[in-house]
């Protein structure tokens, strides 16, 4: 702990003349039944707006996810490459990622939750609810909720980018708008090559997507058809052995609003996934997963009265995987939910649902929730809710095998039960913002693989209970317009002699300290700027420090970037055994014109 406050210190210090400004207010769609002002959430919710300043300063979905010190994005590869992500210390596989509010995860593995198929292009936002979301999207949302959500421009336009860098980076991009009234359409390509840092660390993804928006006499509607391929080297990613993997995702989804209260949903996904353990002997052990999914639903909310309102729906999911490896499995799955919201802007706010999902073979899953908030000024707010959630063994859990792991099918469902509190500040004077958020969860047969000893295999294994206790806290100052600046630290103890003396393969890797300073500008003649330091002390391991900077400059439709990863060559390791590149140099050029 000593040394990690150092650390932080240290990173306060490089920043103590930067002069910010806090995050301007935005609706956000995530952890609430309807669409609302960000401080009017009863829940820990985060939101990263993509406007073209910050569009031209991200390389990846991952770079906005770095700036939370909640989330704990372990990095196999640069730009997302077999990327796990989780929230308050759950495992990767307790994440629930979303797409327009539509599931992404892998039945197969959480793994590959973030096979986000969208180029960055085509984002508007990123949104992320810290705690339980099952009682909203059913399973999986046990730590947390990501929600990337596709932007719909209101002019006509086309983007170009071109990069090049160390490791043999090469990027490209293409994307292109056409915009009229009641309708527009968004096209996008996006490439990223890199022979890699090391032997067996080569990658490369390519990302295309098409977006349809319209507006008729029923209401808004959109069709989203996407799909992304990534061949990838895995050295040491799942065991001492040389690996090789390719994903791939085909993803349609179509969402109709059916008059002002109604809205109705399907999807489909496809994922597929080719192992090869050792990639100069393939022979030896390879493995071919196709998995597929359905998703439907129909969401509805009344007005009872000017506070009031019920928010009710259906859904139904249905997913199947062939497999080399796995054998051939499918279930399916229906759910329904209830929920009601009193609210009364700038006063207060309680919300009350709950949510019941059945599965083939006859068992059910209750998810209730409870939450409210309270301004008890202008400027504080206290906030609180408790949840339950679940998640499902993957396919992978139940079934998967090979020379160093050993799935179980006699697994049961993770549950837990989430409770959190927070305050929030904001002076009058509106330059400075400030939040705290103290959590608690409790998990019951958490899912994780364990072996008594090195030369042992893992095995799937349920523990009965888990518990985690953490706190959050974030600030904001702001002295100048055109100036961000954010301060979040992370806390989180997790009760350590469930395991009897086993040894753990992902579940106590958490952070149990994790800061984050980041700044933003926008300075004079064009320039932009952003960097972010981000100390962690992880679980029975050094604390260390990564630092990351981009910068930019406007000149007309043109835009010269530069971005520089790990710039101080830190070397450490955010999965035992994975080694994490050192500095990393992309420099490149944006062209853009909008009519």
């Amino acid at each position: 702990m000593v040394r990690f406050a150092g650390l932080l210190l240290c990173t306060l210090g490089l920043f103590a003349q930067a002069p910010p400004k806090p995050q301007t207010d935005s609706v956000v769609v995530t952890g609430a039944f309807e669409p609302i002002p960000l401080e009017e959430t009863d829940r820990a919710v985060q939101s990263w707006k993509l406007d073209d300043q910050q569009r031209v300063l991200i390389n990846t979905l991952f770079d906005l996810l770095r700036l939370d010190p909640a989330m704990d994005v372990r990095g196999r590869a640069p730009n997302g490459v077999q990327t796990d992500v989780s929230i308050r210390g759950g495992g990767f596989g307790q994440t629930l990622v979303l797409l327009n509010g539509l599931r992404l995860n892998d039945a197969q593995s959480g793994h590959h939750n973030f096979d986000v198929p969208i180029p960055a292009d085509l984002v508007d936002r990123v949104e992320v609810l810290r705690g339980a979301g099952s009682t909203m999207y059913g399973s999986d949302a046990i730590a947390g909720v990501v929600n990337v959500i596709t932007r719909t421009p209101e002019s006509s336009e086309i983007r170009i980018r071109s990069a090049l860098g160390n490791f043999g980076v090469n990027q490209e991009s293409l994307s292109g708008v056409f915009a009229r009234k009641n309708f527009v359409q968004s096209l996008a390509v996006s490439r990223d090559f890199s022979s890699g840092f090391a032997a067996d660390r080569d990658y490369r993804n390519l990302s295309m997507a098409s977006l349809s928006h319209w507006r008729g006499s029923l209401g808004a509607g959109d069709l989203t058809l996407a799909m992304n391929d990534r061949p990838f080297g895995g050295d040491q990613f799942y065991g001492n052995f040389n690996s090789w993997e390719r994903t791939r995702t085909w993803f349609a989804a179509l969402s109709q609003q059916i008059g002002a209260n109604t809205t109705a949903a399907f999807a489909y996904r496809r994922h597929t996934d080719l192992f090869v353990l050792y990639r100069d002997r393939p022979s030896v052990f390879e493995n071919r997963h196709s998995d597929e999914s359905y998703q439907a639903s129909v969401r509805r909310h009344d007005r009872l009265s000017e506070t009031v309102s019920l928010n009710y729906g259906v859904e139904g999911y249905r997913d199947s995987v062939e497999s080399t490896n796995l054998g051939n499995h499918d279930r399916a799955r229906g759910a329904g939910y209830v929920a009601l919201d009193l609210r009364a802007l700038r006063r207060f706010s309680f919300s009350i649902g709950g949510r019941e999902e059945f599965f083939t073979g006859g068992r059910k899953e209750f998810s209730p929730t409870i939450s409210a908030g309270a301004w008890l000024s202008p400027q504080w707010k206290l906030r609180g809710s408790a949840s339950r959630a679940f998640r499902l063994p993957s396919y992978t859990d139940l079934y998967y095998h090979d020379p160093a792991n050993i799935g179980s099918p006699d697994l049961r469902p993770e549950s837990a039960w989430g409770f959190e509190g927070g305050v929030e500040w904001t002076p009058k004077a509106g330059r400075i913002r400030a939040d705290a958020t103290l959590f608690h969860r409790r998990e019951k047969d958490d899912i994780d693989y364990v072996r008594k000893s090195p030369t042992d295999i893992y095995r799937a294994t349920n523990f009965q209970r888990l518990n985690f206790t953490g706190v959050e806290a974030a600030v904001t100052v702001a002295l100048q317009k055109t100036q961000w600046l954010d301060v979040r630290y992370t806390s989180l103890h997790g009760i350590q002699d469930v395991l009897g003396g086993l040894q753990s393969k992902y579940t106590f890797n958490y952070p149990r300290n994790s800061g984050i300073v980041g700044w933003r500008a926008a300075l004079p003649h064009g320039f932009l700027i952003r960097t972010r330091i981000g100390v962690l002390d992880r679980l029975g391991r050094d604390p260390y420090a990564v630092w990351d900077a981009y910068a930019a400059k406007r000149h007309g439709r043109w835009t010269p970037f530069i971005q520089f990863t790990n710039l101080t060559a830190t070397t450490y390791q955010e999965i035992i055994g994975v080694r994490t590149p050192g500095r990393g140099v992309v420099g490149g050029i944006e062209f853009r014109t909008a009519w």
